[in-house]
């Protein structure tokens, strides 16, 4: 129970700050407001006139009945009403001056107190008062030490603005980690949008092209065999598909997906050779030691020869086509090209595929380009990195039909 008073009460202060665009804690306020009772009573107690109908007495219930305004409307009184309170009450109790005196100490937590919630022209103007204030109770009542409290009030000022400015400097870091956190978490979406488009569409594109031979196979050449094996292949790719699928997807998640690593540079060689096993003329070259090429770029590169594949297998079927990895002393070059059958260009150019491939790129601190040159359709991305740690090596391989 008492912990469900506790909570509603600060729920309620923390709504009341919020209308007034302060974001202090709300254990602030209620720390400021018992300081402020204990130095009314403190005062009233040195004058020995805590309860009416000592005249003294109505100065201090003056003083505290502003303290009454938020428990009765919900709501914070309005900073110069409650500073009009202080100032009229104060100079009333300073009529009777005792040694040392409570009274000041109130206009010293009411600086405080506007320069921390208000504007720093109001805070001003009440610091102005209370330091005449005092000048006055000095003169007319003799009071002693004013000016001691005339540098307390000074530094009621400066702490109060000093507490606004850090909670607005706090309140702006804090919109800049939350921004940072969600371009975090956008960026990761997409990282993994990415991930299983490429996956999908890649792997789609290849069983579709072992369907299409499944089933020519049974329509056209009646042979059982041949179908029954492009079926097989389509199966294996579906399968590889899910996996790569909950691997990827399982990023998400907190508990690992397995053990199997992502794909590298040295897979890409595999993903031309299921490609052109599901029907699709496609070639592969390679130049250079891969060895050099990191984890990172080398999923990249796959990631962009998988979609350039599945581009290919989508938009130009029949065409043929040729992927060329170069890793030299500048870095990696990964080169997609086949032939441009009409139509292919435009329909290319309309996906969601090269946008994707170009974030990869940009990712990698790679240059792409895609686009027809020359009747074919090319896509080269050049990753840069370090030189090769092989002098001598110079490794070609080629894989044909």
């Amino acid at each position: 129970m008492r912990g469900t008073l506790v909570d509603r009460y600060r729920a309620r202060l923390e709504d009341s700050l919020a209308r007034y665009d302060v974001s202090l804690p709300w254990w602030l306020p209620t720390c400021t407001t018992v300081m402020n009772a204990t130095g009314v009573i403190a005062a009233l107690a040195q004058r020995h006139a805590l309860f009416p109908p000592a005249p003294i007495a109505l100065a201090g219930l003056l003083i505290l009945v502003r303290f009454m305004f938020w428990p009765v409307t919900g709501n914070l009184i309005p900073p110069v009403l409650g500073a009009i309170a202080v100032l009229i009450g104060v100079p009333i109790l300073l009529t009777d001056p005792v040694t040392p005196d409570f009274a000041p100490v109130l206009l010293v937590l009411l600086a405080t107190e506007v320069a921390a919630i208000a504007s720093l022209t109001l805070a001003i103007t009440v610091t102005c008062l209370s330091i005449a204030e005092l000048i006055v109770a000095q003169v007319w009542n003799g009071l002693s030490g004013y000016p001691v409290y005339i540098v307390a009030v000074l530094l009621g000022l400066s702490g109060g603005v000093t507490l606004r400015w850090y909670h607005r400097a706090l309140n702006a870091e804090r919109g800049k980690q939350d921004a940072a956190r969600e371009q975090a978490i956008l960026a990761e979406r997409q990282r993994i949008a990415r991930e299983v488009h490429d996956v999908v569409a890649h792997s789609l594109s290849i069983t579709l092209l072992h369907l299409t031979g499944a089933r020519h196979g049974l329509q056209q050449d009646r042979d059982i065999d041949e179908a029954v094996e492009a079926l097989t292949e389509a199966e294996r790719v579906g399968r590889a598909a899910m996996a790569d699928i909950r691997r990827t997807v399982g990023l998400l998640a907190s508990t690992s997906s397995g053990t199997r690593p992502l794909p590298g540079i040295d897979d890409v060689a595999g993903l031309v050779e299921r490609t052109r096993a599901a029907g699709l003329d496609v070639r592969y070259e390679q130049d250079g030691d891969l060895s050099v090429v990191g984890a990172s770029a080398g999923l990249g590169l796959y990631r962009i020869a998988q979609e350039s594949l599945a581009n290919i297998a989508k938009h130009a079927p029949t065409a043929s086509g040729r992927v060329r990895l170069r890793v030299d002393a500048e870095g990696t070059t990964l080169t997609i090209r086949n032939t441009l059958p009409g139509g292919a260009a435009a329909a290319t150019a309309s996906g969601s595929g090269i946008a994707g491939m170009t974030a990869r790129a940009t990712q990698l601190g790679a240059d792409l380009r895609a686009g027809p040159s020359g009747g074919y359709w090319v896509v080269e991305v050049a990753v840069p990195g370090p030189p090769q740690r092989k002098a001598d090596t110079d490794t070609r391989q080629e894989v044909t039909p």
